[in-house]
């Protein structure tokens, strides 16, 4: 399913007509500089970029975040990479693209995307990554074509990818790091479809001995934030065990939690999958390109998990290395889930929010991503 396409030949005439930024590069390079002098990581100079991308032409554009233009570049070796381009006067992306270089340094794992390296020349602020040629794990799941694709098993490698991933995040990185904006658009594809945790722009570090923050910068996708983050601004690894919940309905049902979905009587997907769960009827969530998957159990006992993940109280929910124990081991019995969050909400999707202008409780900030590939 890996398609690679040959770079152009031409080249575009290179400009740079950007804002300039005030930006300590010590500050940012800092972390990375420290590490063993094998670091993978890299300085990319801004010439070598553009090129890459045909001068950031519009056929070489992928997709559009809070940081900037996405773009899918080829180096003068072929290596494939995708290239975000901090937009001109982005408050919000000047902070994440600080964020992301600080945190590469101390973060590898084969279930994250790995960021190459970075460009600072004047006013250009560039982060360089890994080419995910399959794009991210929306483009599939909630396309009727393309979601034939996943197949139960190819559905639970996933899920069981993105559990590693949060684990080594929250637990055996050497920092604890908390995503706080794991959706399914951040959630990358590689050749074979192994999952990547992708965006760590909102990433926030915890020491050792902190176990939850507090914050008057809510930032995240309406949807799949926590109740406590997005009402008090309170995080933890508890939040992204709640979005990791929400995703994993998501991939048993190939329908979204948030937006306009008919769910009965339900205005969201926690609160229908509450239900029919009470009822003994789990079977009507599962996506109906699943219907004649043998794996039911195993089907079920995610459905289990992630209502396990998505109860209101922080507190109830398990932690990752909890679930990924759950998750394999069939034999070990699961205590009966609370009700969740949001169980009478009708939780809108991230377009509609930014049409009608619409900022939910606390939250000051929202993510609005449209990539189709990186």
């Amino acid at each position: 399913m890996c398609i690679k396409r040959q770079r152009r030949a031409g080249k575009a005439k290179l400009y740079s007509t950007r804002p300039t930024f005030a930006f300590d590069i010590d500050e940012v390079i800092k972390p990375w500089k420290s590490e063993e002098s094998n670091s993978e990581f890299k300085l990319f100079d801004f010439v070598s970029v553009a090129n890459s991308t045909n001068n950031f032409s519009i056929e070489n554009k992928l997709g559009e975040g809070g940081f900037g233009p996405v773009y899918k570049g080829q180096l003068s070796d072929g290596l494939e990479i995708a290239v975000k381009r901090l937009s001109a006067h982005s408050g919000q992306g000047l902070l994440e693209f600080k964020n992301e270089v600080q945190l590469i340094a101390k973060l590898q794992h084969r279930n994250l995307v790995r960021l190459l390296g970075c460009c600072i020349q004047e006013e250009e602020k560039i982060l360089v990554y890994e080419f995910m040629p399959n794009k991210s794990l929306d483009f599939f799941l909630f396309d009727q074509i393309r979601g034939a694709l996943l197949e139960w098993k190819k559905r639970f490698s996933i899920i069981e990818g993105i559990a590693e991933g949060l684990l080594y995040l929250h637990k055996h990185s050497r920092l604890r790091v908390i995503h706080r904006d794991l959706k399914a658009s951040n959630i990358l594809l590689d050749c074979e479809m192994n999952p990547k945790i992708s965006d760590f722009g909102l990433a926030k570090i915890f020491s050792s001995n902190e176990t939850q923050a507090n914050t008057n910068r809510v930032v995240g996708t309406y949807g799949y934030m926590s109740p406590e983050y997005a009402s008090e601004g309170l995080f933890s690894v508890k939040s992204d065990v709640f979005s990791f919940g929400v995703l994993l309905l998501e991939i048993v049902t190939g329908k979204r939690n948030a937006g306009y979905h008919q769910y009965g009587n339900h205005l969201n997907l926690l609160g229908y999958a509450w239900e029919v769960w009470k009822e003994g009827k789990w079977f009507e969530l599962i996506d109906p390109l699943l219907r004649d998957s043998r794996e039911t159990y195993e089907i079920s006992r995610c459905i289990h998990v992630a209502l396990m993940c998505v109860q209101e109280n922080a507190a109830d929910r398990p932690t990752m290395s909890d679930v990924i124990v759950m998750l394999s081991h069939d034999s070990m019995s699961l205590p009966d889930p609370k009700q969740p969050a949001y169980f009478n909400v009708r939780i809108m999707d991230e377009a509609e929010m930014a049409s009608n202008f619409i900022v939910p409780i606390t939250v000051n900030e929202i993510t609005i991503t449209d990539i189709e590939g990186r």
